[in-house]
């Protein structure tokens, strides 16, 4: 983390994400580089990442709206189990990623903030800690996820039970997302 408790958001791209997960929305490759892909004059489809939702883990699609714009970030969520897919539908994400260190706990000197805008987005892997914003109005997105992992997290936000796939670190110094 930046010495000021400041991260400054970056244009997502896939070397930069490369740390925390997968970038999703990138060009149609080059047939020859392609696993599985399609186009014609009428449709193009290629496949961008195979999503895994952990031993077990029934994947689920959720629409969720974030609406936060408050710049201080404070919290930070993880899921142990299964990676996150989130794509932005209606206008852009701040999204601020971190590693988790060996104990489990949040690298904050990992923590970067990435631009997340419609028709793009990322795949986070297992242990990648996280917090949305909006930068002004609200955002619909698109998040693919382990069916248990988000009851596990909505039992643990409503406080009728500790969370067993999620966790939350409250930060001792919150930092200022800037853009």
């Amino acid at each position: 983390m930046h010495a000021s408790n400041q991260v400054i958001c970056q244009p997502l791209t896939e070397h930069a994400f490369a740390p925390y997960g997968w970038m999703l929305g990138k060009p149609l490759p080059a047939p020859a580089a392609a696993a599985v892909a399609f186009s014609n004059a009428a449709t193009d489809f290629w496949q961008q990442h195979v999503f895994d939702a952990g031993a077990g883990g029934e994947t689920e699609i959720l629409w969720v709206n974030y609406r936060s714009t408050e710049p201080m970030i404070g919290t930070l969520e993880v899921h142990d189990l299964t990676e996150q897919a989130l794509v932005p539908l209606t206008g852009p994400v701040l999204h601020v990623v971190a590693r988790s260190r060996d104990d489990g706990s949040p690298d904050l000197a990992s923590l970067r903030a990435f631009a997340l805008h419609p028709g793009q987005g990322v795949c986070m892997r297992p242990g990648c800690w996280h917090a949305s914003r909006v930068p002004e109005r609200e955002a619909a997105c698109l998040m693919l996820t382990r069916r248990s992992t988000t009851a596990d997290l909505v039992r643990h936000l409503r406080g009728e039970a500790d969370g067993t796939e999620s966790r939350l670190a409250t930060l001792a110094t919150p930092f200022l997302l800037a853009t």
